[in-house]
């Protein structure tokens, strides 16, 4: 990872782009993407698609959501505190004490989410887990016509922005699900060939974090015959998950390729056959079933599309502090970029 690709994932970390509040975010892609990329283009419904060699009869897709979960003000107290929705799946109690971010339409403004304090809850109240309704968020506003000359209703909420390098080569904030994913997907296009014989498209796609939509809309545009979703996946590598059924994630191993009904045999073994040939690190997943992320999407688009999905451990998903290696996500951009090289026009992935 040369300093320009990690300053592009700096830039991405620390970006709002809360489902429904994409384009800040897709801003920093583009921006990283006009050197190397043909064509950029962004859709009615937010997604960006870069393209490289568009008009090769074999056309691949690469889809990486830049959606984050996060928060959206519902209501303005009379006393000046904003109460909220959530945009995505949230445990409550991730929540509690968390700095924010309200994302307005003069900028930033710093919040906290809040609650009453321990010393003054009854001992049933000590005893029940945190509920969204009695959570709030305090930005030191004096009064409802003081937030709301600054907060309107449906503002954008994030937890605050960032990354934070841990030990022995691990990073850790909110949003790596999947900003780092979306960085693979954008940095294996400026690592493959110029001499691609196939078409090459990478979608930053929007709202995989409330049904995976911006997928099915970029999937209908580029119409490819494959799709690969980069996304994150649990690494089990920490205290309390059940291995047998989770099976075996690490991170620093490399990126994860799932098998099973929602991934075309015949992607998963290039993707392998491509590992082995490069001697790229990689972990083996299975999922019985269509997997909860874009590559879902991607493999029944139109007529049917020969998808995989190749997805980067992440340890406390979903939260602040989520943790990844940053040896996977440089592995997967390898990866994918060897990939998009080996695909030729008279390739044939049907099962």
């Amino acid at each position: 990872m040369d300093d320009a690709s990690f300053k592009f994932l700096e830039d991405l970390l620390s970006t709002p782009g809360v489902s429904g509040y994409e384009q800040p975010v897709q801003q920093v892609v583009r921006n990283y993407a006009e050197s190397f990329a043909d064509e950029i283009q962004s859709d009615l419904h937010g997604n960006l698609i870069l393209s490289k060699n568009a008009n090769a009869s074999m056309r691949l897709m690469y889809a990486g959501h830049c959606d984050q979960i996060g928060l959206i003000v519902t209501q303005i107290e009379e006393s000046g505190f904003l109460y909220f929705q959530t945009i995505g799946g949230w445990d409550p109690q991730q929540l509690v004490g968390q700095r924010v971010s309200i994302w307005t339409e003069s900028g930033e403004i710093p919040g906290v989410v809040a609650r009453k304090a321990i010393h003054l809850q009854d001992e049933s109240e000590r005893k029940k887990i945190s509920q969204l309704k009695e959570l709030w968020i305090d930005i030191g506003a004096t009064n409802k016509e003081n937030a709301a000359s600054i907060v309107r209703i449906g503002d954008s909420v994030t937890l605050q922005l960032g990354m934070q390098k841990l030990r022995n080569g691990l990073a850790s904030g909110p949003a790596m699900d999947d900003r780092t994913g979306l960085w693979v997907c954008v940095e294996a296009m400026r690592r493959a060939s110029d001499q691609l014989d196939c078409a090459l498209f990478v979608a930053s796609t929007v709202q995989e974090e409330i049904g995976l939509r911006g997928a099915k809309t970029a999937a209908f545009t580029i119409d490819p015959h494959i799709g690969i979703a980069v996304d994150v996946t649990h690494a089990t590598d920490c205290p309390t998950i059940d291995k047998r059924q989770q099976g075996e994630v690490s991170l620093g191993s490399g990126p994860v390729v799932f098998r099973g009904p929602n991934m075309n045999p015949k992607v998963v073994q290039r993707l392998i056959s491509t590992s082995d040939a490069t001697e790229l690190p990689y972990q083996l997943s299975a999922l019985g079933r269509a997997a909860p992320n874009d590559s879902n999407s991607l493999q029944i688009n139109r007529g049917g599309v020969a998808s995989g999905l190749v997805a980067i451990p992440n340890r406390y998903m979903h939260s602040a502090v989520e943790t990844i290696a940053l040896s996977d996500i440089d592995h997967a951009a390898d990866l994918l970029a060897a990939f998009a090289n080996s695909i030729k026009s008279q390739d044939d992935f049907r099962p």
